[in-house]
């Protein structure tokens, strides 16, 4: 006990708990506190899920995280810093985006819908960034010895913000008046223009604390940087316009691939993932050819983009396939099942302030108590055994809401229950799994190796996550949460023949 207090009490230790605070507040903004929100509205729940795909900028910030490690932002990166002006920067873009969807209320009609979408989206990618420069931070920061510590903590910050902008924000709604019945858009507004005041904890952090060891930056001309710049923002124009242009094509394919299968949902996935796979393909294809002018020094190219990832893949290349198969879907029971979590309490009939309570509040304890219990777990016995029974717990979790799915009353009992048993295994995967990414980067890339493992993370489990609305019209929240269950088998097998195969050295790394 004395040693787990001088870890939360060390500055080290203690900046990277309000980091993942800060960290934390973004994600349910975009997820379960806004579903709650529009579904408050009136707004089709498959649409409602639509809205969890704002957050893919997770899932893409690998494309940009080279920028936020060598770019350097004027006057602030040479008075604060690499990774503190830029956390200092894109915390600044947060609050802003928070606070434009504070004051959009999305029942006055698709013109706000709209407006919501791109604010979501702007939220979306600030927050991404974000996470690029705290994760980078965080392994800059740490040894061997502390790295599962380090990463516990983090987990800890994380849920208490994510605790803050779920809890809180419905309990302020709640509490100044808005429900189901009767939509209050003052209510959520107020709700949201806390959340960004919330994220003054890591302003305040990022002015007060010292800029981490960092390996040698990279010297470039100003003109070099903006040609890469220019490249990213083309590409991304690319992406965006080709994924609009190309609506009427994919939704043709989506409804003929529903009408050969009698399935909407099938169609749905079909259409839009070859939609957004056509729309990454173009955007490759201009950055690719916009790399290729006199103007782009290759040099640096060379040394931002594809240094870091030539290393990576020369560390993990004789189990590429199957480490990319663990980080791929480690994730996807707990993502896919969490983006209707908060419908399925509202139709069960649970009320704001009983969601907040139980669901959120009420958890954090056992999210704590899980996220502590990871770090101490990989101490005692070794990374990829907690990886397993981490895995297990946060797909096993699932049948406890299809248990609760089958009820005709509701219990609050019950919802404790399992939300405890949930909270706890997601406390505990997510440290784990924090730790495990964290050992398979190199320190002298950490912000494009983690961004690029980080972001394949989300990718398919978000896409499908957004589709959820639809499955669940299809076939009912129990056999849903069984198919949540089931599709957390796989990472676990996975996980059994890495450690009896012996694939990762981490038991000689571990802390």
């Amino acid at each position: 006990m004395t040693e787990t207090l001088k870890h939360l009490l060390h500055p080290k230790f203690l900046h990277m708990t309000f980091f993942g605070f800060s960290a934390g507040v973004p994600y349910f903004l975009i997820f379960y506190t806004l579903s709650t929100w529009l579904d408050q509205v009136g707004v089709e729940r498959s649409i409602i899920t639509y809205f969890s795909w704002a957050a893919l900028g997770y899932s893409f910030k690998f494309l940009w995280a080279p920028l936020v490690d060598q770019l350097p932002i004027p006057i602030l990166t040479k008075k604060m810093g690499q990774r503190r002006s830029w956390l200092l920067f894109i915390q600044l873009v947060i609050v802003f985006a928070i606070f434009a969807m504070a004051m959009t209320d999305p029942a006055t009609g698709n013109q706000a819908l709209t407006q919501m979408a791109l604010a979501v989206t702007l939220l979306g990618f600030s927050a991404a960034t974000q996470d690029i420069v705290i994760d980078a931070w965080r392994i800059e920061a740490s040894t061997e010895k502390d790295i599962a510590m380090l990463s516990s903590v983090y987990i800890v910050g994380y849920r208490v913000g994510m605790v803050t902008s779920g809890a809180g924000a419905l309990y302020i709604a709640g509490f100044i008046g808005t429900s189901l019945d009767n939509y209050n858009y003052t209510a959520w507004q107020v709700s949201y223009l806390a959340m960004a005041c919330c994220m003054l904890v890591g302003i305040i952090t990022t002015l007060k604390s010292k800029e981490p060891a960092k390996p040698k930056q990279l010297n470039y001309e100003l003109s070099d940087y903006i040609a890469v710049l220019m490249i990213f923002i083309m590409a991304i124009t690319a992406l965006i316009f080709t994924y609009q242009f190309t609506d009427v094509i994919f939704q043709s394919l989506q409804s003929t691939t529903a009408a050969v299968f009698n399935n909407q949902s099938l169609g749905s996935v079909i259409g839009t993932s070859s939609q957004l796979i056509t729309a990454i393909l173009a955007g490759v294809v201009i950055g690719w050819l916009m790399a290729q002018t006199p103007l782009v020094n290759k040099d640096m190219i060379k040394a931002v983009y594809w240094t870091p990832i030539a290393d990576l893949f020369k560390q993990h290349r004789k189990h590429l396939w199957l480490m990319l198969g663990i980080v791929c879907t480690y994730k996807i029971a707990d993502i896919v099942m969490g983006v209707t979590a908060n419908l399925f309490y509202q139709g069960k009939g649970f009320t704001l302030t009983e969601i907040a309570s139980i669901t959120k509040l009420f958890g954090l304890g056992m999210t704590i108590t899980g996220g502590l219990l990871g770090g101490f777990m990989v101490v005692k016995y070794g990374v990829m055994r907690m990886m397993i029974l981490g895995a297990i717990l946060t797909a096993g979790t699932n049948l406890l809401f299809m248990w609760m799915a089958m009820l005709t009353d509701k219990s609050l009992e019950f919802l404790t229950f399992i939300i405890s048993a949930d909270n706890l295994a997601q406390g505990f995967a997510g440290a784990v799994f924090v730790g495990f990414l964290s050992l398979l980067v190199n320190k002298q890339f950490t912000a494009v190796q983690y961004a690029m493992f980080s972001s394949v993370i989300s990718l398919f489990p978000k896409i499908l996550g957004g589709y959820s609305g639809g499955m669940v019209d299809q076939m009912g929240y129990a056999n849903f949460y069984l198919m949540t269950t089931l599709i957390g088998i796989p990472v676990v097998l996975m996980l059994i023949y890495a450690l009896r195969r012996q694939v990762f050295d981490f038991e000689s790394k571990a802390p």
